[in-house]
């Protein structure tokens, strides 16, 4: 689970360019200067395009968290 964080952190870095280490499970948008709707999208395309994933409309909804995040991208990388 680090070494998916670390990654999660790198795209947050790359979104939002932000310091990587300040994101952590419990970031969320509020946390995060353009953390908004549009920042949203940026940041599930860099997420998309780390992890080789595609997210539907729900898994984007779910996304209010870093945490939520995470499980959503460990449930697609591991098969579930």
């Amino acid at each position: 689970m680090e070494d998916l964080l670390i990654k999660v952190q790198s795209a947050f870095h790359d979104a939002f360019d932000v310091t990587p280490q300040l994101v952590s499970l419990d970031t969320g948008p509020d946390d995060i200067p353009g953390w908004d709707s549009v920042g949203h999208l940026a940041l599930a395309t860099t997420l998309e395009s780390t992890f080789a994933v595609s997210f539907d409309v729900d898994e984007l909804m779910e996304m209010e968290n870093v945490r939520e995040i995470v499980r959503i991208l460990k449930s697609k990388l591991n098969g579930a």
